[in-house]
């Protein structure tokens, strides 16, 4: 199989709803497609501590990052039927209730949809080094644990 192009999987800041609808309202058009299936992660307003967090500050070995993005993005190719991948995740601070993560993938079947989706999900979770400080108003934080 021929290897997918490289694209940059990082956003600035939160990941927009605008970026959300444009992707899927682009794929409107692709006759060969039958489901599609996405996942967005966001941040929670967790309390840890009795501290409220606000936001995530997400950051990453950049270079590294983009190489395990790729990695598993062949490998869900591989594996499932997919007709199209997307994945973005966000760089920087990202306020409680703003989309964090975003993956949209397309097959024709929804089968393959809903196994690669929960695959790459959880295949970033695992192995991509993005790491996340929440911080709370004190301004104070804490390394985000990865579940």
């Amino acid at each position: 199989m021929k290897e997918k192009k490289r694209h940059n999987v990082f956003v600035k800041g939160s990941i927009s709803p605008q970026l959300i609808a444009d992707s899927i309202a682009k794929h409107s058009t692709k006759t060969t497609i039958g489901a599609h299936d996405i996942f967005l992660g966001q941040v929670r307003a967790d309390v840890i501590e009795n501290k409220n967090v606000l936001a995530i500050d997400y950051s990453t070995y950049e270079e590294m990052a983009e190489e395990k993005f790729h990695e598993i993005r062949e490998a869900a190719f591989s594996k499932f039927d997919l007709t199209c991948m997307h994945i973005y995740h966000s760089i920087g601070k990202v306020k409680a209730g703003e989309i964090c993560l975003f993956v949209f993938v397309s097959s024709k079947h929804r089968a393959s949809a809903f196994d690669a989706c929960r695959y790459i999900v959880e295949e970033i979770k695992a192995n991509v080094p993005i790491w996340g400080k929440e911080i709370f108003e004190d301004e104070t934080f804490v390394w985000k644990e990865n579940k």
